[in-house]
């Protein structure tokens, strides 16, 4: 006996979600072209290899902001016949997307700093260009924290990983800042190049992790806390009810999760009160989870459940 329970958000919340998201997305882009115009323009009137990482870095944020903003409208669809399940997971592609060209980044910046190292190209005007990127990094840091708060509110790792780029794009900045300043303090220019290998290696780290983020999501990898978090709950529900549980299963599919699980009732049990009770273990579950979750539970009794299973498997205990 299967007794699927969807749990349906409403439509303002929906629509107010979304609407909140959007604005940051939008915000996140357009101060990134701001951020990409000047530091071009810093790098141009420098010719810094520190200054060169962090424009690289920008060049990708507009990139990745632009498919990470298109994702984020795709994965408000609805469900249909081609994608019952919805569209949430295309926030894993997104995420990756943004992490291998972060990582194509860091290699081309890491390139262009030896490039410049071995062929001793001078810098200039180091002052202007400092206060150019200071201002920059600073700007990115109240972005990334603000993208990052919006993510987690609304339960969107798209918006997440858009955050946690431009916040590694804020501590870039203030990498080159500090060697910059080295520069100015010392008159040693390879400080420039080792400070821009740097933080290429910085924003290398970030890229695989989200990389590893998103393969861990297409491959529904488990989540330890999320799952000491189910069993916690209905390990209280069913005690209370003199219920058992097995086969949890669950899996996230970018702002929401879908699980199920087996109850134990006892044999002879009404199936009006099974159901009634099942139902009130699904409504705590979504009471007690911070994002949107869809629960099937399939109703056994504790008696005769392994010889039925045995059974359904063509195997004997």
């Amino acid at each position: 006996m299967q007794n699927p329970l969807i749990h349906s958000v409403s439509q303002p919340e929906t629509h107010e979600s979304y609407r909140q998201q959007k604005f940051a997305m939008t915000l996140s882009l357009l101060i990134g072209f701001l951020m990409l115009a000047g530091k071009t323009y810093a790098y141009a009137i420098t010719g810094s290899a520190a200054i060169l990482s962090d424009a690289a870095e920008s060049v990708v944020h507009v990139f990745a902001v632009s498919f990470a903003a298109f994702s984020l409208w795709f994965s408000m669809r609805p469900a249909d016949q081609s994608h019952p399940y919805g569209h949430d997971k295309i926030s894993f592609f997104s995420a990756g997307m943004e992490g291998t060209m972060i990582v194509l980044a860091a290699f081309y910046i890491i390139y262009e700093s030896i490039l410049k190292w071995i062929e001793g190209i001078p810098v200039q005007n180091l002052g202007t260009g400092t206060i150019l990127v200071a201002a920059a990094g600073a700007i990115n840091g109240g972005l990334g924290g603000y993208l990052v708060w919006q993510g987690k509110r609304n339960r969107s790792l798209i918006l997440v990983a858009n955050g946690k780029h431009v916040l590694t794009d804020s501590w870039t900045s203030a990498g080159v800042v500090f060697g910059l300043l080295l520069v100015l303090w010392t008159g040693w220019k390879p400080f420039d190049p080792i400070i821009a290998i740097a933080a290429a290696l910085n924003i290398l780290w970030s890229g695989g992790k989200l990389i590893r983020q998103s393969v861990g999501g297409l491959m529904d990898e488990a989540d330890p806390v999320l799952e000491l978090q189910l069993r916690s709950i209905l390990d209280i529900e069913t005690g209370k009810r003199g219920l058992g549980y097995h086969e949890l299963k669950y899996r996230q599919s970018g702002t929401s999760v879908w699980m199920e699980f087996h109850l134990l009732f006892p044999k002879g049990s009404l199936l009006a009160d099974a159901h009634w009770k099942a139902t009130e273990i699904e409504s705590v579950l979504k009471a007690g989870l911070p994002m949107t979750t869809y629960i099937t539970t399939h109703l056994e009794t504790r008696e005769d459940h392994d010889e039925v299973h045995a059974k359904l498997n063509g195997s004997t205990h």
